[in-house]
């Protein structure tokens, strides 16, 4: 009898749980978390979260919000853009600049995708970047990966399962339900987009079931994306984590991360239940302060690891393997250029300070050289882009000129012993430098250097970036 009274006990505790309104699991769950223990899971999970939820609100702005001006196309339709970021771009931090766009919000629950590229000129780079909700690269296909030739490549969400079919050149797994693809296609120069509109009218998506010419499964059941919030709440409102725990839904437990998923759910981030409303106002003032504290370590990882090259945005790009769960890591990227690639497709080392370990300012001058036979080593191409601080975005400037790069480098002057000196300010240099002028900004700056396909000497670290060089 007994027996049969505790089981009863249990299906009903089971029954009110799942009865309960949205807020009441967090709200009851939370009564045993101390503020100190609060405040830890908060920083923690804003670290581990901060990918995640600045990736959801640009792909809500892409693929979601119909009404919104940043809006591209429906989930698993392409959306081709032929031309490239300027200033009036501010959805993403630090745009690339050299290559148009084209993207796929990618919605796998229902069935894989199909995506087909075309034969593609060899001395034109492109890519396409598969990135998941976490914003790891978990797979590429293109000019460095699979080569200038024509193919069909099936992908796969984490509860497919199936052999490959006839026509299908790989199958790419994405550990998430939703994420995105972003195609790069090299632009020569003003006068070539042509060309690239012709490259991207070939690209192709389709469901697999289209391709397969079978009848398609049932659609998946209707989301309400909850909407996001803007790049400055994600800063401080207890908010962020009502948006985490909705995209983690679509974020199948890793078996590396059980544990630290486990302790998120101690604040009801990852039940589908997280309620900031509803929080004790002792908890809700621990949370801001483990947001203030991820904050404060990566401010203190910027500065102790990137500001002096120990790492480099890069170590914070790439597959789960290679990143290993380095969270911090992989916040720190997502801060300072969500989206970049994993190293063996573009590397970007960054000036956040120059020679003198100084932040600089564009009311100052300052000098880039490159040494005889010491450009960027790349496969495909290199460029030198200019941000304004601290929204990480594209300096307005008279010459439209927001990055140098090395399709400009037959109109660009060489120093006496074939060297490359560029100029950073915002004041032109004078008539005669200014083919090699990047405009700054009045205020503080960054510089990013991208090289797309780097060769083994810069992978290595033989090729060593120039310094930038105040002039006094």
């Amino acid at each position: 009898m007994l027996k049969t009274q505790s089981f009863l006990l249990l299906v009903v505790a089971i029954a009110l749980r799942i009865s309960s309104p949205p807020g009441a699991y967090a709200q009851s769950e939370l009564t045993d978390v101390s503020s100190t223990e609060a405040r830890a899971i908060a920083k923690e999970a804003y670290i581990y979260g901060f990918p995640i939820v600045d990736n959801y609100r640009v792909m809500h702005s892409f693929f979601v919000d119909r009404d919104g001006e940043d809006f591209k196309a429906a989930w698993n339709e392409i959306h081709n853009e032929a031309r490239v970021f300027t200033p009036d771009d501010a959805t993403i931090q630090t745009p690339n600049s050299d290559t148009p766009y084209s993207q796929i919000g990618t919605d796998l629950r229902a069935e894989p995708l199909v995506i087909t590229v075309p034969a593609v000129d060899k001395d034109r780079y492109y890519s396409l970047q598969f990135i998941d909700l976490f914003t790891h690269n978990y797979a590429y296909v293109g000019s460095r990966a699979t080569g200038s030739k024509a193919g069909s490549f099936l992908l796969a969400g984490p509860k497919w399962k199936g052999d490959k079919p006839d026509g299908i050149d790989a199958i790419i797994r994405s550990e998430t339900e939703i994420g995105w693809v972003q195609f790069r296609t090299q632009l020569f120069n003003a006068d070539d987009i042509s060309g690239v509109k012709k490259v991207q009218s070939e690209y192709q998506v389709q469901p697999l079931s289209r391709f397969l010419g079978h009848t398609a499964p049932p659609a998946a059941p209707t989301v309400e994306f909850v909407r996001p919030l803007s790049r400055d709440a994600q800063r401080t409102s207890p908010e962020f984590y009502r948006v985490l725990d909705f995209a983690l839904q679509f974020c199948r437990v890793h078996p590396s991360e059980k544990e630290v998923r486990a302790r998120f759910e101690r604040l009801g981030i990852g039940t589908g239940a997280f309620d900031a409303s509803k929080l004790d106002p002792e908890i809700r003032e621990a949370i801001e302060e483990g947001m203030a504290d991820a904050w404060s370590e990566f401010a203190e990882f910027k500065r102790t690891q990137l500001d002096t090259g120990i790492k480099t945005a890069a170590d914070g790009y790439g597959t789960r393997e290679f990143l290993k769960n380095d969270y911090i890591g992989r916040m720190s990227s997502a801060v300072l250029g969500i989206y970049g690639n994993t190293a063996e497709e573009a590397m970007y080392p960054a000036y956040f300070v120059d020679s003198e370990g100084q932040p600089m300012k564009g009311s100052n001058r300052y000098l880039m050289r490159f040494a005889p036979g010491e450009l960027p080593p790349v496969n495909s191409f290199w460029s030198v882009t200019m941000y304004a601080m601290p929204e990480s975005r594209l300096v307005s400037n008279p010459l439209n000129r927001y990055l140098i790069n090395s399709p400009m480098l037959p109109d660009l002057k060489r120093d006496t012993d074939g060297g490359l000196t560029l100029y950073l300010q915002h004041r032109s240099p004078g008539q005669d430098k200014e083919s090699n002028w990047l405009p700054a900004p009045e205020g503080e700056f960054i510089i990013i250097m991208r090289l797309y396909w780097p060769k083994e000497s810069a992978l290595t670290g033989d090729w060593k970036q120039p310094s930038l060089v105040r002039v006094k």
